[in-house]
């Protein structure tokens, strides 16, 4: 089975608006049944809107209501009914002329859900520009207050596979340069420390040494020819 876009969110939604198991929230969404169980007393994912499925494509009513009958059978996700866009090997991607007037709704979605995607990544699923996106992501859009977010995969402009693709590559690129960051973080606290790792002392913290007696001692007073201690 293909992999649930937003699954949180999904689980959210069929938690509250269905009849479905904690069991077959979880396999169907890729979660745990115990997280599933806890999104439902509200102890995870609080506050987070329910993404519908079946408005994006994934789940239809009636194979919701077949498993809702038999909680023994498992969800299985819907076929895309749109044309799947063809692959292609070099140059822009082609967006039919029917629904490039969707692709801003398709590129306000993704920022709004997936901010981890570069520009890159988006102007690839979309077929679109980065001054595009930039436009959007700023709200400078021409035609910004018609832009309403709706699913790239529901509007035909991209495909699940390409869309979760897309997502893996880019949440392991923040992972690494999570990692990276950290390591340099670390590489850069050690090289403040002496190799022995202690902090270096100043000369009140050595013990035994006095600092007046650091100092250099004063210079003895000439003394005249014929002086003794015995005339003082």
């Amino acid at each position: 089975m293909g992999q649930v876009l937003m699954p949180k969110a999904t689980a959210v939604w069929l938690i509250e608006n269905t009849a479905l198991t904690f069991e077959q929230v979880a396999e169907f969404c890729g979660l745990h049944p115990l997280e599933v169980q806890s999104i439902a007393d509200g102890e995870v994912a609080i506050g987070m809107t329910g993404f519908d499925p079946i408005a994006s494509g994934q789940l239809t009513q009636e194979e919701i209501a077949r498993c809702s009958e038999d909680p023994s059978a498992r969800l299985r996700l819907a076929e895309a009914d749109v044309p799947r866009p063809t692959p292609r090997t070099k140059g822009p991607r082609y967006t039919p002329v029917a629904r490039r007037q969707d692709r801003p709704d398709g590129i306000a979605w993704l920022l709004r859900n997936f901010p981890e995607l570069s520009d890159g990544q988006v102007a690839r699923l979309i077929g679109t520009t980065k001054p595009t996106i930039n436009a959007i992501r700023d709200r400078s859009h021409w035609n910004m207050a018609n832009i309403k977010p709706r699913d790239p995969v529901a509007l035909g402009l991209c495909s699940r596979e390409d869309l979760s693709a897309a997502i893996d590559k880019a949440r392991r690129a923040v992972e690494r340069a999570e990692k990276r960051k950290a390591r340099e973080q670390q590489k850069a606290e050690g090289a403040a420390e002496p190799a022995d790792g202690k902090p270096i002392e100043s000369e009140e913290d050595i013990p035994g040494l006095d600092s007046d007696a650091s100092a250099s001692p004063p210079a003895e007073t000439a003394r005249p020819p014929g002086y003794s201690s015995s005339d003082v």
